[in-house]
């Protein structure tokens, strides 16, 4: 029976074998099929060969492994070793791939900490921004694999490409400089991710922020709550709101059911290496920087992930510059469950003991409970000091980015990324003569065949557009302008830039004297809104009849068609210094009427306001008289009495005021419709001919100013060496005695070198007496302090007799080099009176004098 039963288990363990031999073999079918299928995929940039990389200029670093590295290697196969036969059924950790030299390098030691001198790589958002934007992805050789190759950060930026791995180790690189607690993670996730697979997102730049529900304030009941007045509102009403509530509600879930459909039919394929594909991406932990929460950060799209994202599906392990952790954690649920404390023994492996807890804040607890373990830690510190390893250096030489390279940015300076039914392009810099720098366009379709709408950033444009939107399907083109424009522009939408048209025009009201901020013109009709105007003034609306014949204004050298002003319409705000029925709340022109219908301010628990009608009339009658103001030309209305205003002259003066007024509001509409048509002609001639500023900074695109600096350098340069040359002008103080004379005589030649020479004589003289005064000082001091100690030796301490010898001491030193410094002084002294005078002689401005002297 034992026998049998032994039998059965080996055929059974048999059976396991084949069973696990047929699945590793569909896995690598699976594998070679997948590979086979990314190989196959089209792509403009031709594949890459690394092998023909030159690697002779690199540093000896990079071709050979210091004793400490050494030892690391060893330590790290020795910790894979029992890591392996703790845990058989996990895959190979990535610990030390070889480099682009083909030497084995710990993982750990590729990351090269570094802060740039770029204040948009102060920030992870820009470091990660700028690596997914410069560097050129590659798939990785096989996708359930990590490559057998690790490039150092230099090289990669060298060729602006890498795989995963090689975008992580850069990116952290960056994070870790710019004082973020970053890490390098050797996980898995989906197929979208491994292969930058835009194509089923939504564009970022097409998301919608998220409402922020506003929640109500709870009412506290009161026992004693005063009675609520009836609710008087109409119940048909309600009932007909309901409906159309109702109504709506259906139609948005009748949609929500059909996008779920699209979404649905849009799903990607099952992927057969689901939860095996390899992928390395960032993780950055809370705490430094005021990160207030753990995330990721996929390195490829530069864009951050909450760790509870379900399309990273495990983690096998995660390195910085200091240390290497192993995830000891169950990934059944992706990383949804993971707990990253790297300080966990029991959910984290670490490799290096010193280091065994990542830099964290302690609380106070956490602080007194480590004062407390610590004593009894240092027998087990003491036992496992042997064992203990101190990371070495990075390997990689530092990561340099010039500052073309930053602003150059993209591969060849331009990318395109494909989201579901939207295309991103982006552009460098001056790459495109009109400033473009980033589009994206909108599609109606999956197929990307029928276009929405294009968004266009521009930058560095003297008209200072900074973004147009163009909609294909209405052809309405809107711009936003930054401030600094000619005419103060904000934004300007249009259909056309034809006039009499429809423009919708914004300005920067703080830079404009009227306080315009917005204007809107068709053909018949103009509306324009102030901002801060001392007459309160909000709103004035024109309207305009069929266009006549063309009138040419002098101050805008522009021909406008002449249309007749039918009604101007002016808004106002309440001016508190007035009483209400004395403050014009509105006012309408009616020109082709002769009307003006003047509206006033609600007074405080009045439902209706005082208004008041004025009729013009001609001036003179037909036989030439003076029409006198009657009654009949201004209709009244004072709410709150219902007496009639019977003093004709006041209403005479304000008719008269009024049609002052109207003249010059027709003089302002027609500089408004000037002032239309000069913008659109400033519009048309800027896009005509795009002009770019460049900084007065950047040296390598302005000319004009290198010229400039140039033509400054060498001005200065000439000034500087002529003003040494004046300096050190030894007959300059003689010179000035004669007068700067360029052509002198005998006589002033003979006394420039007389006087030259007599004060060198002086200044030698005067040095060896100062020199000799000091020396017979010290000489002196030294004879008194000796005369002292002989007078007071017997009553002296031994300490005073020490600081008696030390200064006796101080002194004869003192007086040894004066007198080196007085017989030097007296050897020298005849050479540099012969040497000036050979100077003299010689000296082009004296030579034709002295030379026979």
């Amino acid at each position: 029976m034992e026998v049998l039963e032994e039998k059965e288990e080996e055929e059974q363990t048999e059976g396991e074998e084949l069973k696990a031999l047929e699945i590793s073999d569909n896995l690598q079918d699976v594998e070679m099929k997948v590979s086979v299928e990314q190989v196959c995929v089209p792509s403009d940039v031709p594949d890459f060969d690394w092998s023909s990389i030159d690697t002779s200029q690199l540093p000896s670093s990079y071709k050979t492994n210091s004793p400490k590295e050494k030892k690391l290697l060893h330590i790290a196969d020795h910790f894979l070793q029992q890591y392996t036969h703790l845990c058989p059924d996990r895959k190979l950790l990535f610990l030390h791939p070889v480099n682009e030299c083909g030497v084995e390098k710990f993982v750990s030691t590729t990351v090269r900490p570094t802060l740039l001198p770029y204040t948009e790589l102060y920030h992870w958002d820009g470091c990660a921004s700028f690596v997914s934007d410069y560097l050129t992805m590659e798939p990785l050789k096989s996708p359930i694999t990590p490559p057998s190759s690790l490039y150092s950060p230099t090289t990669i930026l060298k060729y602006q490409k890498g795989n995963c791995f090689d975008f992580s180790v850069l990116l952290c690189s960056m994070l870790i400089g710019a004082g973020y607690d970053a890490y390098c993670v050797h996980g898995y996730a989906t197929h979208e991710i491994c292969s930058l697979d835009e194509t089923l997102k939504l564009c970022p730049l097409l998301r919608k922020p998220q409402e922020v529900p506003k929640e109500g304030m709870k009412k506290k009941s009161n026992k004693y709550r005063v009675k609520p007045p009836p609710d008087l509102q109409s119940k048909f009403e309600l009932q007909q709101e309901a409906k159309k509530a109702a109504e709506t509600e259906a139609a948005q879930k009748n949609k929500e059911r059909e996008e779920e459909k699209v979404t649905e039919v849009e799903k990607p394929k099952r992927d057969p290496l689901y939860g095996l594909r390899v992928h390395a991406w960032v993780l950055v932990l809370s705490g430094k920087r005021e990160v207030p929460e753990t995330f990721f950060i996929n390195p490829f799209t530069g864009n951050s992930h909450s760790t509870m994202d379900e399309h990273f599906l495990g983690i096998e392990s995660v390195w910085n510059h200091r240390n290497y952790w192993v995830n000891m954690q169950d990934c059944w649920n992706g990383c949804k469950d993971l707990v990253f404390d790297l300080g966990d023994a029991i959910r984290w492996e670490i490799m290096l003991s010193r280091s065994n807890k990542p830099l964290q804040l302690l609380s106070d607890a956490e602080e007194e409970k480590e004062l407390s373990d610590r004593d009894t830690d240092d027998m087990q510190e003491k036992e496992e000091e042997d064992m203990s390893f101190d990371m070495p250096p990075s390997w990689v030489a530092p990561i340099q980015i010039s500052p073309r390279e930053f602003e150059t940015r993209c591969s060849q300076g331009r990318k395109v990324i494909l989201y579901k039914k939207a295309k991103l392009e982006k552009w460098a810099p001056y790459l495109n003569g009109n400033g473009l720098v980033k589009r994206l366009t909108v599609y109606a379709d999956l197929d990307c065949a029928e276009v929405v709408e294009v968004r266009e950033w521009f930058k560095n444009r003297e008209d200072m557009l900074d973004m147009r939107e163009v909609n294909k399907q209405t052809q309405l083109t809107t711009e936003y302008f930054s401030p600094g424009h000619l005419l103060g522009l904000k934004a300007h939408t249009y259909t056309s830039l034809e006039p009499e048209t429809e423009h919708t025009m914004e300005f920067y009201n703080e830079a404009r004297v009227d306080g315009l901020q917005k204007r809107v013109e068709n053909d018949n009709e103009m509306t324009e809104y102030f901002v801060g105007r001392d007459d309160f003034l909000h709103v004035r609306h024109m309207e305009f009849g069929k266009s006549g014949k063309k009138i040419h204004l002098a101050s805008t050298r522009t021909d406008i068609n002449s249309r007749p002003i039918v009604q101007i319409k002016e808004c106002f705000h309440r001016n508190l210094e007035k009483p209400a029925d004395e403050d014009v709340a509105e006012r309408i022109f009616l020109i082709t009427e002769e009307t003006i219908h003047l509206t006033y301010h609600l007074k405080d628990k009045y439902i209706t306001a005082s208004k008041k009608d004025f009729f013009k009339a001609a001036d003179r009658d037909r036989k030439g008289n003076e029409i006198i103001m009657t009654p009949e030309m201004c209709i009244t209305y004072q709410a709150g009495s219902s007496e009639k205003d019977k003093k004709l002259l006041h209403l005479y003066k304000a008719l008269q005021q009024l049609t002052e007024e109207e003249k010059q509001l027709k003089q302002q509409v027609r500089q408004s419709e000037a002032e239309v048509l000069n913008i659109l002609k400033i519009r048309e001639n800027e896009e005509t001919a795009v002009k770019l500023t460049v900084s007065i900074y950047n040296t390598e695109r302005n000319e004009k100013r290198r010229q400039q600096f140039e033509v400054m350098k060498n001005t200065m340069e000439d000034e500087l060496l002529g003003q040494e040359e004046q300096d050190l002008d030894y007959l300059a103080p003689f010179l000035i005695q004669i007068g700067h004379r360029k052509k002198m005589t005998k006589g002033q030649a003979l006394r420039v070198r007389d006087d030259c020479l007599t004060d060198l004589k002086h200044r030698l003289i005067d040095k060896a007496n100062i020199i000799q005064a000091r020396f017979e000082k010290a000489v002196e001091e030294l004879q008194k302090k000796d005369q002292w100690f002989q007078e007071n030796h017997n009553q002296l301490s031994a300490e005073e007799e020490d600081d008696f010898l030390t200064c006796c001491s101080e002194i004869a030193f003192r007086i040894h080099i004066l007198a080196l410094r007085l017989n030097r002084e007296k050897q020298t002294a005849p050479q540099k009176y012969l040497s000036l005078e050979e100077k003299l002689r010689k000296d082009p401005r004296l030579a034709e004098y002295l030379g026979h002297a």
